[in-house]
């Protein structure tokens, strides 16, 4: 079963989120558990904790289907040592919060070297700075997002995550987040079908279907290889809607949340009910 959703708002409330996703008929959905603009937040009220259980039991939200996304600000593979700490610990918080809301799974940017250090050290970086937050934490997964490339970011290359997830010791508790934006403007074709199964496969091949825990359905601003992030509304932008017919075709990715992150919510449910539509049996 496609399980498609979209980010919601906290506002008001973290519990508010499954009245959000309830609303724009989403099966799976994802949210920030703080202001993801902040580094800091106090920790969630434990009336906010036992309501948002409360309503994801009452409107059967299972936690397989919830994707939480860490901090912009956060950066694992930072070269300057006080940086690099004061993300990891922002990191572990958020996995924290995971955990106190029985959530499996945490998405994360991996990170950027600015500049000051080599690919491969950033990659080794984010390694350990996972490794550190899952020593400290039980059950959460924390699942990495491929980037589109943009500035000194690393993870636009299948080969960059693999390289992450190869150095993380438990290799029960990492995944991975394929944005359909971000996966086309670093270069992976997806507008034909033959060129959407090609870069499905390639992803399997070199990091593995099994470690694919959800993704992020974006049209993308920017053409193919721009490494450039800018997500469209589906079917207005350079990647086109035959790419979302694929996904929602395609039973190897049954049974994870499909997130959307365009640009107007409003169209939400649109955006849903037009993916649903696609299914052809």
């Amino acid at each position: 079963m496609k399980r498609v959703g979209a980010h919601v708002s906290i506002a008001g409330g973290i519990f508010n989120s499954v009245l959000n996703a309830a609303e724009i008929g989403a099966r799976a959905f994802a949210i920030f558990t703080k202001n993801q603009k902040q580094w800091y937040a106090k920790p969630i009220p434990a009336e906010q904790i036992t309501k948002f259980k409360k309503l994801c039991a009452e409107y059967k939200y299972s936690a397989d289907y919830i994707l939480p996304h860490d901090s912009y600000l956060i950066n694992l593979g930072h070269p300057d040592k006080a940086k690099l700490q004061k993300s990891r610990k922002a990191f572990l918080e958020e996995m924290q919060r995971c955990e106190v809301l029985n959530l499996k799974m945490l998405n994360f940017h991996p990170g950027s070297h600015l500049g000051k250090i080599s690919t491969e050290e950033c990659l080794e970086t984010i390694s350990k700075s996972v490794n550190l937050a899952l020593n400290k934490t039980k059950n959460v997964i924390a699942v990495i997002e491929n980037t589109a490339g943009q500035g000194n970011n690393v993870g636009y290359e299948f080969e960059h995550i693999a390289r992450i997830i190869q150095n993380v010791e438990d290799k029960n508790r990492i995944g991975v987040c394929l944005d359909t934006c971000h996966t086309f403007t670093a270069g992976y074709d997806l507008r034909t079908e033959k060129k959407y199964n090609e870069t499905i496969d390639k992803f399997d091949h070199i990091i593995g279907l099994k470690y694919l825990k959800g993704m992020h359905l974006n049209d993308s601003k920017r053409d193919i290889g721009s490494k450039v992030d800018r997500h469209a509304s589906l079917g207005k932008g350079k990647i086109g809607l035959n790419c979302f017919n694929y996904i929602m075709n395609d039973n190897r990715l049954d049974n994870i949340p499909l997130i959307l992150e365009t640009p107007d919510n409003n169209i939400w449910a649109d955006e849903i009910k037009l993916l649903y539509s696609f299914i052809l049996n």
